[in-house]
């Protein structure tokens, strides 16, 4: 025969015992299990199993408070092995395409021209999810090069900064190509298309060298790799170097301000260096348009 633990009771009622414990959070509850920390009485609802007996969920609260967030090798949140924002930008890019081929009306609604650059501003970003309907290398270049680059900064960045610089430099590059182009709606070069991530993804292979030689790691192979697509955007025609210069140095700002704010410790540095950059594309998209009206 065991006797109950101290501070176990009896029903209420059954006798001259002390009442049965009950769970704090349900009181119409009785529970002769207690949290490993508090000691209170939990119910079945508010158990957890913890490493030895079970914990309440607000001792599990308060120790979640206190733990230390961790983050990326660059300061920002920790996520997922696997790149899901990554993948989930290609699948985008991949339906897109698939539309176009379906459609020519969806090249017409996304794709980015001069001469609608002020009325549809929008089209900046989505002209970056688009690509080529006639050239099936356009896509796969890009979408193979995102996997390769992008997978490895969403890790490095966690995903909510990657987000960030993919975005920016995305803008950049449109802007970048507007800068040299006229976006009078007289003019038949103003409504000159443009698709195609190059400028988000060239954004990415500056971040990369920068952050590199921050951490002391490689940077000849991607440096290398510029080389080459810039060279390829010189000589193959109708291709937007401009886009590719810049995604490339707006990539490589943003990329000096997050590792300002490792050194410093202060992730409110990064999203500052974000938003400023951000401002100044914006601004040369807005004079392009002033100046030439």
């Amino acid at each position: 025969m065991t006797q109950p633990p101290t501070g176990w009771g009896t029903e209420p009622g059954a006798g001259d015992g002390e009442a049965a414990p009950v769970c704090p959070r349900h009181p119409d509850r009785v529970s002769y299990i207690r949290c490993q920390r508090c000691r209170r009485p939990v119910c079945p609802e508010c158990q957890r199993t913890a490493a030895v007996g079970v914990q309440c969920v607000d001792c599990l609260r308060e120790q979640a408070k206190g733990e230390r967030r961790q983050v990326t090798v660059m300061g920002g949140r920790l996520g997922a092995d696997t790149p899901y924002l990554t993948i989930t930008i290609i699948v985008v890019c991949v339906l897109v395409w698939i539309g176009e081929q379906l459609s020519p009306w969806v090249f017409q609604e996304v794709a980015f021209a001069p001469a609608l650059g002020m009325r549809e501003p929008w089209r900046l970003l989505t002209s970056a999810f688009a690509h080529s309907p006639h050239q099936i290398m356009h896509i796969g270049f890009n979408m193979l090069a995102l996997w390769m680059v992008g997978g490895y900064l969403e890790r490095m960045l966690g995903w909510a900064r990657y987000l960030a610089v993919y975005l920016v430099c995305a803008l950049a590059g449109s802007v970048s190509w507007l800068l040299v182009q006229p976006v009078d709606p007289g003019d038949p070069g103003s409504w000159a298309p443009i698709v195609g991530a190059s400028g988000a993804v060239f954004g990415l292979f500056g971040a990369v060298v920068v952050l590199h030689r921050h951490l002391g790691r490689e940077t000849s192979g991607m440096i290398g790799i510029i080389a080459i697509n810039a060279v390829i955007g010189f000589v193959v025609p109708q291709v937007a170097w401009e886009a590719h210069l810049g995604g490339l140095v707006v990539g490589a700002l943003i990329a000096l301000g997050l590792t300002a704010s490792a050194k410093q410790r202060r992730p409110v540095l990064a999203w500052a260096t974000i938003a400023l950059v951000l401002v100044v594309v914006l601004a040369l998209w807005a004079g392009k348009y002033l100046l030439a009206s």
